[in-house]
């Protein structure tokens, strides 16, 4: 699966070259100028990182730096900060504000490619490899395990997956044919009806701790795994 570019630059014709760049080499790019059009993106849409601009307008980069990090569901998007401000001290400030890389302008296409492999590659570590905890609900992909409050729950390996994607997206509605997409593949061909199956299989799982209601249906649209429930 292509990973998913949000490219926030303000100049029309380095947003273009950075575009081209990106789809050359294999992403799907979205891109946007200003501040309030990113924040739309980054709630409505998934993206697996974000390549950002100090100066937007009608806002800052470090602005939308703080934005994600203060969403629980967006807190994990990498974020490279690519910027004609070079100053050491900006670099720094860039940096602690939550940027995984900084880049300054003039840019090597090569080395941009180059970072933003590299911090995705740190990303996919961190998700495969660290145990998630919500709720008292905890998932161990390395051993995997599932456990609540001290005791283990039994899942099938479709039901596990389902559980950690559930858990690395949370609060975001996906359909059936979305769910079929990330966990079984692009390449197999199963009734989208499937996904159900095996939905109530992890809801009866999680039951009798009551941790099913975090999968919650939404009707006309499909399921999403939420913090909150009543």
């Amino acid at each position: 699966m292509l990973k998913r570019i949000l490219v926030v630059e303000d100049e029309i014709s380095i947003q273009e070259m950075i575009c081209f760049c990106l789809q050359k080499n294999g992403f799907e790019v979205e891109a946007v100028r200003d501040y309030q059009n990113a924040v739309q993106k980054v709630s409505h849409q998934e993206f697996d990182i974000v390549l950002l601009d100090w100066m937007i307008i009608g806002g800052s980069g470090l602005r939308f730096i703080n934005y994600l990090k203060s969403e629980p569901e967006l807190c994990n998007i990498p974020v490279i900060m690519l910027t004609a401000r070079s100053a050491e001290e900006d670099k720094v400030e860039g940096l602690d504000a939550g940027a995984d890389d900084y880049m300054t302008k003039p840019f090597s296409p090569k080395e941009l490619i180059a970072r933003l492999s590299a911090v995705l590659r740190r990303g996919e570590s961190f998700s495969q490899d660290s145990k998630i905890k919500i709720n008292g609900l905890s998932l161990d992909p390395i051993s995997y395990k599932v456990d609540v409050l001290g005791g283990t729950i039994k899942l099938g390996p479709l039901e596990f997956k389902l559980l950690h994607f559930f858990m690395t997206h949370i609060d975001r509605v996906y359909s059936r044919d979305q769910l079929l997409d990330r966990i079984w593949g692009t390449q197999t061909y199963i009734e989208d009806r499937t996904v159900d199956v095996h939905i109530r299989r992890l809801r009866s799982a999680l039951s009798e701790t009551g941790r099913d209601k975090h999968i919650q249906t939404v009707r006309g649209f499909g399921y999403r795994f939420s913090i909150e429930y009543n």
